[in-house]
């Protein structure tokens, strides 16, 4: 038991270092999985998943590029700490906005389909091709754990990590004055 607490220690603090690490890891893992349920899962996403997937990309590459300044007071690495930051927090607005337009607890965007048709097709294709479409719908619930939705899981996890990053930089400030 006592490893096990002297492990998480060493845990927080190296992501508490540098945060940029948790922001990368945690995108790159949401990402990942939202990509692995949609090719291996046979889980399409809906137009509001395809917004909260862009996020996390621009957040991996904020956070990676932050995590290239290694001196721990280079004022870019300040920067793009502040950067992911942001974006960690827009990423948890629109999944928890998409998570309540899953709930029913407000009207999602009208236009929420998944679909990828060829500007170059003759109009019996394009017509073949909307009317075969698979509709994927925003406010349907995909895929679930104990209640959550992965709209869900993603809001948790991008406000507990902008949170975190938030905290780290808050001390790492104050350390600094």
């Amino acid at each position: 038991m006592e490893n096990m607490k002297k492990y998480i220690t060493q845990v927080i603090c190296y992501f508490w270092i540098n945060p940029l690490r948790l922001a990368f890891l945690m995108s790159a893992s949401l990402l990942g999985g939202a990509y692995a349920f949609q090719y291996i899962g046979g889980v399409e996403p809906c137009d509001l998943c395809w917004t909260q997937r862009y996020i996390h990309m621009a957040i991996l590459g904020l956070s990676a590029v932050g995590l290239l300044f290694k001196s721990p007071t280079c004022i870019l690495r300040y920067i793009y700490t502040g950067f992911t930051t942001i974006a960690l927090y827009i990423s948890s607005y629109a999944a928890g906005y998409h998570a309540g337009v899953e709930q029913k607890w407000w009207q999602g965007p009208t236009t929420c389909t998944s679909s990828g048709l060829n500007g170059g097709a003759s109009m019996d294709d394009l017509f073949e091709s909307m009317m075969s479409a698979k509709l994927v719908l925003c406010d349907e619930i995909a895929w679930d754990m104990f209640g959550i939705s992965m709209a869900g899981y993603n809001f948790l996890f991008s406000f507990g990590t902008a949170l975190f990053v938030t905290l780290a930089m808050i001390d790492h400030f104050r350390k600094k004055t």
